[in-house]
């Protein structure tokens, strides 16, 4: 079953940009840390990260003819700015869990407003790296529910 994994603004950085909110692990150690948990449930990933949210749109609004089932989006900055994204999750037909490293209920009333997790099935927030480790599983727990019978 594959999954999109799509990192969203300025998550490229992660490692060195502000480590005392989102950590010290990169990008790419997250991205292993999936791929990892991925394998143990029999899931393909697909990553996708950009600062750009016309490709991030694009990948959203695609991901259903590329064959995934289901996406694990971490918006970043444009889940408080976009309802061009949020119209992307709804019109995309795939369950979609946002995920955010840090909490973003505790970080000032800007954060504390997702557009995206309107569209969502679901948010994990607030646990670093774990938060896609938990939103994978998730959502994997959902596409087998929703396929059981295929």
């Amino acid at each position: 079953m594959k999954i999109l994994v799509l990192h969203g603004p300025v998550l490229n950085m992660l490692g060195t940009r502000e480590p005392e909110i989102y950590g010290s692990q990169s990008l790419a150690e997250i991205n292993a840390m999936l791929l990892q948990s991925a394998a143990e449930r029999e899931l393909e990933l697909e990553f996708l990260q950009s600062n750009h949210e016309g490709e991030l749109l694009d990948a959203i609004l695609g991901a259903r003819d590329k064959g995934h089932r289901g996406i694990l989006l971490n918006p970043a900055s444009y889940s408080h700015t976009s309802v061009a994204m949020m119209d992307a999750i709804r019109a995309c037909q795939l369950p979609v869990v946002e995920v955010h490293l840090s909490n973003i209920h505790a970080r000032g009333e800007l954060r504390r407003h997702s557009y995206t997790a309107m569209a969502a099935i679901g948010i994990v927030s607030g646990f670093g790296p774990d938060s896609y480790i938990a939103g994978l599983f998730l959502l994997s727990r959902k596409l087998s529910q929703m396929y059981a019978a295929d």
